[in-house]
């Protein structure tokens, strides 16, 4: 049994190692991470030809036949769902709440130039995932960037280390994280103390994480969209009454936006570090809430099947669209309506899209509000699972390994509503944004092959083909890919 010397040694290790790690998060995702998001997001916007413009008929209709498939295929609907999942949650409640708060209404508008030059991003990352993907024991296919890290690049070692950043970070943080943020809300709002509510979750989690990638493909393919057009439903109903009660609210809610986005007001008061701290907040939150260039759904756009590369690629682009311009403009407008002068403390973000909510439509919304929270938590950390999963079948495909792996998944989720979880945080935070770096440059060194498959997909189109990948002797790639996927068009 340790002293009391001993005792009081640890937990001021622990303490300094919290500390150190959480100026390297600081550091790395305000001053490296966002700026090489963005950077490669432009190299490769010009680099495909600007595929979100180019291409913007193919992305809003790539849902056109996305939901066949044959058992046990991944749909490419399933694995766009699974992907929403995990992408529409928590973060656009809160995430959101908290770039109004630490950047202005104006961050919303450079949130919306980050989701633009992200959809390439996206694009580029989920062709890579079909490109490179193998054919797993089970019938479906894994993809991603462990993957194409592997068999695109040759660095195994690599490959394996983003694998095994995003077994933890991914497969098991995220999990206990969004449970954490559950159990702590419904605790605030309910009193309901966050054991319960982490039972709960083991309850609901446990069939679907064990079940696997395929059981979260089909409980996202519903319940993600339901919920993402139910908080939609939400915010139309909260713009068509201040429309009718007091219109001008909506107006101010958007001038806000533009006006504050190059600090306009703020400038003429001679603060023009607003222009900065709009665009880094709304840059950060919206990479971080879209995903792109992270090489997280790139795991899920890998397992979809499909004829062609590109289809996911323009799907995946569209969850993109979905996540900023849509789910987190909701999120903001729901603010902004309720809240004309938006509040400053951080602290206040986690609380504040609900409280918006039920200042505009009654105090009844409340329990709704704590349902939708609750569901998002709850897809979110299924569907991080998964990446987690996809990473674990880049090591071994055997079963019992697997199973084992879920098992802990399911409890960790329930010891993470109990558990103070800052450093677990931390950590994964810092693995996650050096997982992204290892990404981003892969996507970079392997956009020759995400341009190659576009060409042959603007090909086929302007032949009036409905594309069919093949990549044997296909003029437009750089090389021969590896394995037999793309051989034949039977994939």
């Amino acid at each position: 049994m340790p002293t009391l010397a001993q005792a009081g040694f640890f937990a001021s290790l622990a303490e300094t190692f919290d500390t150190y790690v959480n100026v390297a998060v600081g550091f790395l995702f305000q001053w490296g991470l966002v700026y090489l998001l963005i950077g490669v997001g432009v190299v490769i916007t010009f680099y495909l030809g600007a595929p979100q413009i180019r291409n913007l008929k193919e992305i809003f209709t790539s849902f056109k036949g996305s939901r066949r498939r044959i058992d046990p295929e991944i749909s490419s609907f399933q694995a766009f769902a699974v992907g929403i999942a995990t992408r529409v949650g928590i973060g656009n409640i809160g995430g959101v709440a908290l770039a109004l708060i630490m950047g202005g209404p104006g961050a919303i508008f450079w949130m919306w130039i980050i989701a633009f030059i992200g959809m390439a991003t996206a694009f580029a990352e989920s062709t890579l995932a079909q490109l490179f993907k193998i054919r797993h024991n089970d019938g479906t296919f894994r993809g991603g960037p462990a993957y194409f890290i592997s068999r695109g690049l040759g660095w195994k070692k690599i490959a394996y280390l983003f694998a095994g950043i995003t077994i933890f970070s991914s497969g098991m943080a995220v999990p206990m994280v969004q449970v954490n943020t559950v159990a702590a809300t419904v605790q605030e709002s309910h009193h309901v103390a966050p054991w319960m509510t982490g039972v709960v979750m083991m309850v609901l989690l446990a069939p679907v994480i064990i079940g696997g990638i395929r059981w979260v493909a089909k409980v996202s393919e519903y319940l993600a969209p339901i919920m993402a057009l139910l908080y939609i439903a939400i915010t139309v109903v909260i713009i068509v009454q201040a429309l009718i009660v007091a219109p001008e609210t909506v107006g101010n809610a958007f001038a806000s936006i533009f006006g504050m986005a190059f600090g306009w007001k703020a400038a003429a008061g001679g603060m023009l570090g607003a222009i900065f701290q709009a665009l880094i907040q709304g840059a950060r939150r919206g990479l971080f809430s879209n995903e792109a260039g992270l090489g997280t759904f790139s795991n899920a756009a890998g397992a979809a099947t499909v004829k062609h590369p590109c289809q996911q690629g323009f799907l995946q682009a569209f969850g993109v669209f979905v996540d900023t311009m849509i789910v987190c403009t909701s999120t903001a407008l729901i603010i902004l309506i309720a809240n004309p002068v938006v509040p400053t403390d951080p602290n206040e973000a986690g609380a504040l899209t609900a409280t918006s909510v039920a200042q505009s439509l009654g105090p009844w919304m409340e329990p709704v509000m704590t349902i939708i929270i609750f569901i998002f938590g709850y897809t979110t950390a299924f569907g991080a699972y998964s990446y987690g999963q996809v990473s674990l079948d880049h090591f071994t495909q055997n079963s019992a390994v697997s199973l084992i792996y879920r098992c802990i998944v399911v409890v960790l989720c329930g010891v993470g509503a109990v558990a103070q979880l800052s450093t677990v945080w931390a950590l994964a935070d810092l693995m996650l944004g050096l997982g992204a770096i290892i990404n981003l440059i892969a996507v970079l060194m392997l956009a020759k092959w995400a341009r190659g498959a576009l060409k042959d997909w603007n090909a086929q189109r302007a032949e009036r083909k409905k594309p069919v990948f093949i990549s044997t002797d296909n003029k437009y790639m750089p090389a021969e890919l590896p394995g037999r996927i793309w051989r034949t068009d039977s994939a």
